[in-house]
């Protein structure tokens, strides 16, 4: 490691706090959701992160009331969608959006320009439905 080298820290946006969704406290954005962990409980927490399986076990620790993410093209066997599957079994509402809506790794993109592509049961009982733009559906969700 050379001079300078500050670990965990140099890494971008790792100690950011979330980006400022411009609705309330009860919608967070964050590029990865490994940056929700800790502070996404029981919050829409929108990301630009793909919906795999690795997705899902940061998504499990952050425990929010809504899971977004990119559905990343779906992927082989679905992949890029897999953590729908996983979040529902646990009771968590969770939603991807079309990665052809959607730039993949900027929640800000996800939130603005985002479509449903793919949601689990759980989210379906929220009101959200495929083909719906996202930013009305959290709106709806955080004004209650």
């Amino acid at each position: 490691m050379g001079p300078g080298h500050q670990g965990r820290r140099a890494i971008r946006g790792l100690n950011d706090p979330p980006k400022d969704s411009g609705l309330p406290m009860a919608a967070l954005l964050f590029d990865s959701i490994t940056e929700a962990v800790g502070v996404g409980a029981g919050r829409v927490v929108i990301s630009g992160s793909h919906g795999g399986v690795s997705s899902a076990r940061y998504a499990l620790q952050t425990a929010p009331r809504l899971a977004v993410f990119n559905d990343a093209g779906s992927g082989k066997d679905g992949a890029g969608i897999a953590a729908l599957v996983l979040l529902q079994a646990r009771g968590i509402a969770a939603c991807t959006v079309a990665h052809t809506s959607a730039r993949i790794g900027e929640a800000r993109s996800t939130l603005e320009e985002g479509i449903v592509s793919h949601l689990n049961e759980r989210a379906a009982s929220l009101g959200l439905a495929v083909g719906q733009p996202l930013r009305p559906v959290v709106e709806a969700l955080t004004a209650a």
